[in-house]
């Protein structure tokens, strides 16, 4: 099954499948590559429980993760059935495999559907949900999943002189992603150069912020020089909240890098239309600091 990819940045495609029930779960269609039968695995000594092997795809090794052992769920297990898949997932500039125990059909819904995940939903899995039909279908954070799984540390290179830390006090750089690992590790890269950042989980709630930190300020830049967002999020992405900003006079010469799991230069084509300076791949240590001193660096020349 090959996945039917779009580029529209007002509809989400989600391709639906299941974890041992009959419960839906969601993943953003950008992020599959294709779905194939569960293949045979070979299993890699001293992975991580989640890992039960890799596949070999035209000449080429892929990890498989188990994800419903991933977020919590009880394990899809080793008996092989003909309803099992792997969705091959492409992001972040690397390639695996989840297994799963069915896949159902793809779904198109506007991003403002999205809802933030319930209150108390006790799954840091889970980016957002929304309604189909009678049912609420979980989003899974796949980046979340990834992380768990690999459980990388970031270690940026690059510095910033002290006369460049000076210029920037009382100034904070704004940090956006619906999810909760990317924020975190953007912010510890942010944490790492010495920078003063907050953070918000859609555009919505960053247009907000940005209004009420730069309401005492001259201009906006005087307040929030930098805005590193992610593309997809529910209520409003980063096209969205690009496009808001260039268009309000105040936040006229905001430097805005939008920061994406999906690779590919259709983003950055979309990224430079909506007005963005720079659109970077997730998770980069390296270039993410170096384009956050780039930025800064012409913010406070």
């Amino acid at each position: 099954m090959q996945a039917s990819i779009k580029t529209s940045t007002t509809r989400l495609e989600l391709l639906l499948f299941r974890l041992n029930t009959k419960q839906h779960f969601g993943i953003n269609v950008l992020k599959v590559k294709e779905i194939i039968p569960r293949p045979a695995l070979t299993q890699i000594p001293r992975a991580s429980p989640a890992v039960v092997g890799v596949a070999e795809l035209r000449g080429h090794t892929v990890p498989v993760i188990d994800l419903a052992l991933a977020i919590g769920r009880p394990a899809i297990g080793t008996e092989q059935t003909q309803e099992q898949k792997v969705i091959i997932a492409e992001f972040s500039r690397s390639t695996q495999g989840f297994l799963v125990s069915g896949v159902d059909r793809i779904v198109v819904r506007d991003w403002n559907e999205v809802l933030p995940p319930p209150s108390g939903a006790g799954s840091s899995f889970v980016t957002g949900v929304i309604r189909l039909d009678k049912e609420l279908v979980q989003l899974v954070d796949v980046e979340q999943v990834m992380h768990q799984v690999a459980d990388k540390d970031l270690d940026p290179q690059g510095h910033l002189d002290q006369a460049l830390i000076d210029k920037l006090q009382g100034r904070n750089i704004l940090v956006v992603d619906d999810s909760a690992v990317a924020r975190n590790q953007t912010c510890r890269i942010l944490d790492q150069l010495g920078i003063h950042h907050i953070a918000a989980r859609n555009g919505k709630e960053a247009l907000e912020l940005i209004d009420t930190l730069s309401r005492d300020c001259a201009k906006t830049t005087d307040c929030v020089p930098i805005v590193i967002s992610d593309i997809e999020m529910p209520e409003m992405d980063g096209y969205q909240l690009t496009r808001e900003i260039r268009a309000n006079p105040r936040h006229q010469g905001m430097y805005i890098l939008l920061h994406t799991s999906l690779d590919g230069k259709v983003n950055a084509e979309h990224a430079r239309a909506a007005g963005a300076n720079e659109t970077l791949t997730k998770f980069e240590s390296d270039l993410l600091a170096k384009e956050i001193i780039k930025g800064l660096k012409q913010m406070a020349p």
